[in-house]
């Protein structure tokens, strides 16, 4: 018997499959690196040695106002690592800059202060200026062109002031956008909803590039390196994260070039050969990213990549912050199944996105060929059910749920950590 840690909030659940049954546990291979050095040493040493650009502490001399984007509340980027290296760069070069945080919380809640002390430490949120993002207000935003699918480039004003724009994130495999990290800081991080749905149309993520691991011809790819450059992001810091969410390698300079690079080393740790299963069992990572059902649909798409049609996707995800859309879940409370979901969604032209929609198109898709079932003992049940989904509040109860749809001789892949991983 095969006895398989989930990723489920702060801890995990295990997952007890016969190894008679057991087709096959698709693991990155960042979760077993070992790295050359230790996580300050790691972030310094890409600080010291950018690609593409001149060191942070160069780029800062004689700028005033100076604003370090920075990932939210929903990702599990070390900033407590990293932003304390990034300031200290930073004032080497230039110790009366005007330094703000300005939050990227892209489409999602405003991140709150005891989760920004949680991200950063109280020390950094004691001293530093920090603002949150505000995808909504438009009082706070400013036009700086148009995105090469033709939506306007809509950013707060926050970063188009700055001297210098820079940027920390991570780096890990995306669902739509081929990779997370470099220009997803500004689109979707701290550009305005008018951007994000213009980026985010039904026809872009149905696009046959617009998948895990492919940045080549991916058009939101396109669309987010456009809007990163108009808005003269100069520099970025991100890195690469293994299961315990610690720092293996990082990455500084170029938004293009270091998130390229990036993106090789993580692809190679990430990508894996599918193997096909009546049943496949997978997580959003555990916390940060499994706190609602939106962010859960992250870790469906790879197990989507390895179930057999008509098959059964376990997700473990604790989704104590509910479903984290309203507009994403009435898509499917106002919906008689999935296919009505999906059939509206394509109808809608990219200029008249709607909020969310992206999310809702992408659980359509999985729900049209597989049965989901979520496995939370935090999140209401109805909730669950109401976005087309089955529940269990155990992962034996849902593993139990899922023989009885698919066979009791059905066979098994595991992916413990869905979003971490590049699977076809």
């Amino acid at each position: 018997m095969a006895e398989i840690k989930i990723p489920y909030a702060k801890s995990y659940l295990v997952a007890n499959v016969p190894d008679d049954r057991l087709e096959g546990i698709l693991e990155s291979k960042a979760h077993h690196y070992h790295p050359e050095a230790g996580e300050q040493e790691l972030v310094r040493k890409a600080l010291e040695n950018p690609i593409g650009t001149p060191r942070l502490r160069e780029l800062a001399k004689g700028k005033k106002k100076i604003v370090i984007i920075a990932s939210d509340h929903t990702r599990p980027v070390p900033s407590k690592i990293m932003a304390p290296v990034m300031l200290e760069e930073i004032r080497s070069g230039n110790p009366d800059a005007d330094i703000t945080f300005l939050i990227a919380t892209g489409f999602h809640r405003l991140t709150t202060k005891e989760e920004l002390i949680h991200k950063f430490g109280e020390e950094i949120v004691a001293n530093e200026k920090i603002v949150i993002h505000n995808a909504f207000d438009p009082n706070v935003m400013v036009n700086i062109g148009k995105l090469p699918s033709g939506g306007d480039i809509v950013i707060n004003k926050v970063a188009v002031e700055a001297d210098l724009l820079v940027s920390e994130g991570f780096i890990e495999p995306h669902f739509f956008a081929g990779f997370s990290g470099g220009r997803k800081s500004v689109l979707p991080g701290v550009v305005s909803k008018v951007t994000v749905l213009a980026n985010h149309n039904a026809a872009f993520i149905a696009h046959e590039n617009a998948r895990t691991g492919v940045l080549d011809g991916n058009p939101i790819h396109i669309d987010m390196l456009h809007a990163a450059k108009t808005a003269k992001l100069a520099f970025i810091l991100n890195v690469i994260i293994d299961s315990d969410k610690k720092i293996i390698k990082a990455y500084a300079g170029d938004v293009e070039k270091a998130h390229l690079e990036g993106t090789v080393f993580a692809g190679d740790l990430a990508r894996l050969e599918a193997k096909p299963a009546d049943i496949v069992i997978t997580s959003n990572g555990g916390y940060p990213l499994d706190q609602n059902i939106y962010q859960a649909v992250k870790g469906m798409t790879a197990a989507e990549a390895t179930c057999k049609k008509g098959g059964v996707i376990i997700i473990c995800a604790a989704c104590n912050d509910g479903h984290g859309g309203e507009a994403f879940y009435r898509w499917f409370t106002e919906a008689k199944d999935a296919q009505a979901v999906m059939d509206k969604i394509m109808k809608i032209p990219a200029e008249e996105t709607i909020a969310d929609q992206w999310e809702a198109q992408i659980l359509a898709r999985v729900l049209l060929k597989h049965t989901v079932i979520l496995v939370s003992d935090q999140c209401d049940p109805k909730l669950i059910t109401d976005m087309q989904m089955k529940v269990a509040k155990t992962l034996p109860e849902a593993m139990a749920m899922a023989e009885e749809i698919a066979g009791a001789d059905a066979r098994y892949t595991v992916v413990p950590d869905g979003v971490s991983v590049i699977v076809g």
